[in-house]
């Protein structure tokens, strides 16, 4: 029978005492009077009391699949995204400083024999000449030192053919030296860098197979740098020493301040560059390309990035340099030492030579990989945001994990036909 206040059974949409709506629990009309015992089990909220303790607001609990705020899953709301992939040194997705940092020093620790080893030989070579050149000079002076009397003896031993040769070319031996062995070293690294982001392991003579045909592109790269940098330098130093024959002694402090001025721009001239084409061995390296083309891809690669990838090489530059200094100053000093007090003596300055090669190699060392796995990574790093590069790299890491190894195509991956937006 109906109460009068809500439908009878017989109605379509009428429920039967017998039979409970569904999300209610009282068996009777919803509409009941406030004070009644049935005010006690309206399910939403409960303005005049509790309800009670057994019963759940949105009825009974067999009726509830989900009963609200137990084990209830989330629809809405933040959930945590997944781990990056990361198969190799550096997790597959744009990098910040911190992952460049450590995804250089894995790259270090993870081919230690490759990368440590070849750099040192490199560090070396160049070393050799410039501490042959130093423990020369420090000889020279260390007997005017030693023996006052002996001071003009000591300058004109400079000034002759054989103290300019010891002076200048051993610097001048070195830098020749330096400019071929960090070109091939700088190829060998950034392919073995290449590798070692899939998690990938290359020895230095596999890598050496590999960069050995691009040698070519590498020094047409570091060729064109030089002749960029070195243009304005000569130019001024032309134009100095022509207003130098012309200026009189009152137009010396306008020259000053003018060397100053130039100073000051080629600085900034000189970063700007070198931020520009920092990708361009990479580029030739890792997609294969000329270098005219690979500086091109360098400049439009660091467009849009420009301070964050300057200020990323400045502060590298700053810490290995410091690394560096604390590796080579000890050596220096103490060949230094034996070359002025132990002056005229044939084995002093033998290891005073062998002290300061030792100092230059270490510092190095370690300044050369950590330069070019910086620079590599920040290559790495401008393609992901810029072409959406680790897109193509995390699908090929899913598929090398599945093989269980890297096979050498991942190789062919830098090229920039694979790039997401190329």
């Amino acid at each position: 029978m109906s109460d009068g206040h809500g439908p009878t059974p017989e109605t379509p949409s009428g429920w039967s005492a017998e039979q409970p709506p569904p999300y209610s629990a009282p068996p009777a009309s919803p509409w009941t009077a406030p004070g009644s015992e049935q005010e006690q089990q309206v399910p939403y909220g409960q303005p005049y009391g509790q309800p009670p303790p057994q019963q759940a607001p949105y009825g009974p609990g067999p009726q509830t699949p989900y009963p609200p705020y137990q084990q209830q899953p989330p629809v809405y709301g933040y959930t945590p995204h997944p781990a990056p992939l990361r198969p190799g040194i550096i997790p597959l997705r744009p990098l910040g400083l911190g992952d460049i940092l450590d995804g250089t020093i894995k790259l270090i620790r993870s081919n230690p024999k490759a990368v440590l080893g070849l750099s040192a030989i490199a560090a070396l070579i160049v070393a050799v000449p410039l501490a042959i050149g130093q423990a020369f000079v420090l000889n020279t002076m260390g007997s005017a030192f030693t023996d006052p009397g002996s001071l003009g003896t000591a300058e004109s031993e400079l000034n002759s053919v054989y103290g300019i040769l010891g002076e200048y070319g051993g610097t001048l031996v070195s830098y020749a030296v330096q400019f071929v062995v960090v070109t091939l070293l700088t190829g060998v690294l950034t392919r073995i860098l290449g590798r070692a982001v899939f998690g990938g392991n290359l020895s230095a003579g596999q890598a050496w197979q590999l960069v050995k045909g691009r040698v070519p592109a590498l020094f047409g790269v570091v060729a064109l740098m030089a002749v960029i940098m070195l243009v304005p330098l000569i130019v001024f130093a032309l134009l100095m020493i022509a207003i130098a024959m012309n200026a009189s002694s009152g137009d010396l402090g306008w020259i000053a301040a003018l060397t100053i001025l130039f100073i000051i721009v080629y600085i900034a001239y000189y970063l700007f560059f070198r931020t520009r084409f920092a990708f361009a061995p990479s580029a030739v390296v890792l997609e294969g390309r000329g270098p005219l083309d690979a500086m091109r891809r360098s400049w439009h690669l660091v467009t849009g990035d420009f301070w964050r990838v300057l200020g990323i090489l400045l502060l590298t530059s700053l810490l290995v340099g410091l690394v560096a200094s604390i590796l080579t100053v000890p050596f220096t000093l103490a060949g230094t030492m034996f070359g002025m007090f132990g002056a005229g003596s044939a084995a002093t300055t033998v290891v005073s030579a062998v002290l300061i090669a030792v100092g230059g190699t270490l510092g190095s060392m370690f300044t050369y990989p950590f330069e070019a796995g910086v620079a590599g990574l920040l290559y790495a790093d401008r393609r992901m945001r810029s072409e959406a590069f680790d897109l193509v790299l995390q699908t090929a890491a899913i598929e090398q994990q599945r093989q269980g190894w890297v096979h050498a195509t991942a190789d062919e991956l830098w090229h920039p036909s694979n790039s997401a937006r190329s």
